[in-house]
């Protein structure tokens, strides 16, 4: 059973989502504030997130980042701002993907639909064993991240891109790749400074400045043991 939060403060847009959206494997729960998003949060993992940007008590952008700092559920921003550089704001933040309004409740659900069959599909091309390298114990599955016994959270985005690296551990990945594999379909939209932000803070969070190296003009390596490439 899927389980989607629907966060969007017009009451009669959320209820219209919610019905549009509860099958016999999917469930949905609606709120329509910051705080109460907050609040159902911390009671209940979900699966993916529909999140309007401008609510009531706080910006949905701000949301998006307090939940990506430990959750990887899927989220799509559902909101009337159009620009580009909100598109490319709450990508480059976390989102998966990005609607505006007006829009069709049909290409919604399809759009949604196609997120959870992708995190499906995700989880179960993960490792069921923990990954055991150095200092660090990796845990896809569990999305559960350690570096000399102390636990690291990684947003979703930093995890997708420490599983494609290790993965592939020793072996040199081009940017365009990485950019493909992170970022999925929506890697045209997103700056190419956006991989480089990440790996930053990947590389700091891990203190793993050992083992994620850069191969300048190609792009970036996992060494086990670190050492330079």
């Amino acid at each position: 059973m899927d389980t989607i939060l629907i966060v969007e403060d017009d009451r009669a847009l959320a209820d219209g989502l919610a019905r549009a959206l509860t099958t016999d494997r999917t469930r949905t729960r609606s709120c329509s504030s910051v705080r109460e998003a907050k609040r159902l949060l911390a009671e209940a993992r979900y699966d993916l997130i529909i999140l309007d940007v401008n609510l009531p008590d706080g910006n949905g952008f701000d949301l998006l980042k307090t939940i990506r700092e430990n959750d990887s559920c899927r989220i799509v921003m559902l909101t009337a701002n159009d620009l580009e550089s909100d598109i490319v704001t709450g990508l480059e933040q976390g989102a998966d993907d990005y609607v505006t309004k007006p829009f069709s409740l049909a290409v919604l659900r399809a759009r949604v639909n196609a997120q959870l069959r992708d995190r499906r599909s995700s989880d179960a091309s993960l490792p069921s064993a923990p990954v055991r390298t150095g200092d660090y114990v990796f845990d896809f599955a569990r999305m559960e991240f350690t570096r000399a016994g102390e636990s690291v959270a990684l947003s979703r985005t930093e995890q997708k891109l420490l599983h494609i690296l290790v993965a592939n551990a020793g072996i040199t990945l081009s940017r365009d790749r990485l950019m493909d594999a992170v970022w999925t379909n929506d890697a045209e939209f997103v700056d190419e400074n956006a991989l480089s932000v990440t790996v930053k803070r990947l590389r700091d969070k891990l203190g793993a400045n050992d083992y994620i190296k850069t191969v300048y003009g190609v792009g970036y390596v996992w060494r086990n043991g670190g050492g330079t490439p």
